[in-house]
């Protein structure tokens, strides 16, 4: 309840958009890049939202941008708000969303929430029919070019701005917990088939550390990659979050060199993206925040 004399705060859509590219980012120039309008846009987005809120949402200096603790309060909230906008605007318009949508979904992301998204999706939208491909990212990405796809949610392959950042996360080596590395003879390999960007992560970091590697075992699927760790056939990685409890991340005593990153993003067709349905669908996944890519409660 408002407190006495004090309106209800509004807080426009445009400006929580701001602010949580600025909260994802943690910076004016890269989230004024990523919504694609000028920095002093994206500032006065900000002042008008913390004048609305009567609250300082975020510490700035000349080196870098923090929130404070009612600006990360108000993640939560700017994503519901923009959640519950999106809907009303898709209840709303003209063109209800309906049809086929296909979706191409990352074979390691059927371990987070992201099956719950669909499926709230799916009870909100019964006139869309969903068309899922489960899949490694590189032929996920290959199917999207190929119009094969209407959306694609997975891994974005390192150096390419494609697509919509949902998630940054820290690749890590897995094993299983008597995995020993032996780095006098070639690393074993559990990887999928190529193209594969974990595959490409994993060559790359062992070819930069001067370090031989085998493929010891080629997997199509994650299930079929946690198997074979489990099984002590090899090391693979996977995206720090994402590491089941059947495989134990490898520490520093094992020797391997860092893997880097990896973006787990949201990608559209050209063609379809102004179509209701992918509209509604890419503003559920957005909306729910990194925290939509996590691991799903057991």
């Amino acid at each position: 309840m408002a407190e006495a004399g004090r309106p209800v705060p509004a807080f426009e859509p445009v400006q929580l958009r701001s602010f949580l590219a600025v909260a994802q980012t943690h910076s004016f120039t890269q989230a004024a890049a990523r919504l694609g309008v000028r920095q002093s846009t994206v500032s006065q987005h900000l002042r008008k939202l913390e004048d609305a809120a009567g609250r300082a949402l975020v510490h700035r200096d000349t080196h870098s941008v923090a929130l404070t603790p009612d600006g990360e309060a108000m993640i939560g909230f700017a994503r519901s708000i923009l959640a519950e906008h999106e809907r009303a605007a898709s209840y709303f318009a003209s063109e209800r969303p309906r049809g086929r949508l296909r979706i191409g979904m990352s074979d390691d992301l059927a371990l987070t929430r992201l099956p719950h998204i669909l499926r709230d999706f799916r009870t909100e939208n019964p006139r869309v029919d969903l068309e899922l491909t489960v899949d490694q990212s590189g032929t996920l990405h290959r199917r999207l070019e190929n119009d094969r796809l209407d959306i694609f949610i997975g891994k974005r392959p390192r150096g390419s701005g494609e697509g919509k950042l949902v998630k940054r996360e820290r690749l890590v080596w897995v094993g299983n917990p008597s995995t020993r590395v032996d780095l006098t003879q070639p690393v074993p390999l559990v990887v999928y088939p190529s193209p594969s960007l974990s595959g490409a992560a994993m060559h790359e970091a062992l070819e930069r550390a001067g370090l031989g590697y085998r493929s010891a075992c080629v997997c199509r699927g994650v299930n079929g990659l946690i198997a074979a760790v489990s099984a002590g056939i090899g090391v693979s990685c996977l995206a720090s979050s994402l590491v089941p409890p059947q495989l134990t991340a490898l520490g520093p005593q094992h020797r391997l060199p860092e893997l880097g990153q990896i973006d787990l993003v949201l990608l559209t067709n050209p063609k379809t993206q102004q179509r209701p349905a992918s509209r509604a669908l890419a503003a559920a996944v957005l909306s729910s925040g990194p925290g939509g890519l996590s691991p799903s409660a057991p």
